[in-house]
């Protein structure tokens, strides 16, 4: 199977050439502006599927609008058309294909030339909202681009309108729609398409979300994750750092026991910290009424104690770090953990919720 991107040298295009490059049985072939035009026409005679994702929205010349939108969309179909075979046409146009401007009028003029003129093959026309993700370009297109690299850059960020609203996809779920139409049947049908999960989000609330990223770096709490939108663009944010900051510290907080230290906090998953503790330690001795916690050694060897208040039985569990198990702490149980080895212990932790030194829930209690 035959495979030609257009503008592969674009934002979408490049993300989805990584994704076709990996699949097995296809020949990729990407096309841009700097190839000559028997190239494409070779390319495009060969093709079965076409995803036709090249096009202008800041031409230097207004003409431009028709030549890089509808020209180029003309004869794309033509040249389809005129090779005999079955094939598929996959067209990237926007929602501005429904206002009246420039750019918006050239997308639905090439909208209209596909649905009139596809004879032998198969169109699915996207009219695409604003698309973010990894590789897009800043200061140009793309509002959550400029964003996440200004914020990352501590820039002053541009905010016209704190109250519009904009319609978003991300970059994964637009190629993830994309691939599903390479094995979609072969009979002729043009077909609207749409990009799901599609997201709305003012510009003031972008703005301020994509902000908190770089703060939750010291506050250490993460997006929450289970929210589609933050996930993403918690995602992009990260693709836009200076190679120079991927790396961050943490606050080490040491005594006579070893050192400790928080990792991660969530509103709605706890938080995560990690310690060493030095040979014959024990930390702990307390109780929770409402936390609890995960203990998992990964470095040495250790004891973990329990007793429940309400008794004096002790139980006890030795852990390796050579075999890491997960012992679970309940409320209500005082406990405490020993390092038994010879040399240091590290203990990654897990509290079902953030510590609060005004509310620790947390009493001194010998096992």
């Amino acid at each position: 199977m035959n495979i030609v991107v257009t503008g592969s040298q674009g934002f979408i295009g490049l993300n989805l050439l990584e994704h076709l490059r990996r699949m097995e049985n296809i020949q990729v072939s990407g096309l841009s502006r700097r190839d000559e035009k028997q190239v494409w026409e070779t390319l495009l005679d060969q093709a079965d599927i076409v995803f036709h994702l090249a096009g202008s929205n800041r031409p230097p010349d207004p003409g431009g609008f028709q030549i890089d939108n509808y020209d180029l969309t003309r004869f794309i179909t033509d040249r389809l058309e005129k090779s005999g075979h079955f094939y598929k046409i996959i067209f990237s146009s926007s929602i501005q294909a429904t206002q009246d401007n420039p750019y918006g009028k050239s997308k639905k003029e090439a909208e209209d030339y596909i649905r009139g003129n596809v004879k032998k093959g198969s169109a699915y026309i996207y009219r695409l909202p604003n698309v973010f993700g990894k590789w897009g370009r800043p200061n140009y297109n793309s509002v959550v681009a400029t964003y996440c690299y200004n914020t990352a850059r501590n820039l002053p960020l541009q905010i016209r309108d704190p109250d519009y609203k904009l319609r978003l996809v991300y970059i994964d779920d637009v190629v993830r729609s994309f691939l599903s139409l390479i094995q979609e049947s072969g009979r002729p049908e043009i077909s609207e398409m749409r990009v799901e999960p599609e997201f709305s989000i003012t510009l003031g609330e972008l703005a301020e979300t994509i902000r908190s990223f770089g703060t939750n770096r010291k506050t250490l709490f993460i997006p929450d994750m289970g929210d589609g939108l933050l996930k993403s663009l918690y995602s992009t944010w990260l693709s836009y750092l200076p190679t120079d900051e991927f790396s961050y510290g943490l606050d080490l907080k040491t005594d006579q026991r070893g050192t400790l230290f928080e990792l991660l906090k969530s509103r709605n998953g706890g938080q995560i910290f990690i310690s060493t503790t030095k040979p014959g330690i024990t930390r702990g001795n307390h109780y929770h009424h409402s936390k609890t916690e995960k203990f998992v050694v990964i470095e040495g060897n250790g004891r973990i104690q329990f007793r429940s208040l309400m008794d004096d039985h002790i139980i006890e569990y030795d852990v390796d770090g050579t075999r890491p198990k997960v012992v679970d702490i309940p409320p209500g149980y005082t406990h405490n953990i020993t390092n038994t080895g010879e040399g240091i212990m590290v203990t990654l932790f897990w509290a079902n919720e953030v510590f609060d030194p005004l509310n620790p829930d947390t009493f001194f209690e010998k096992v």
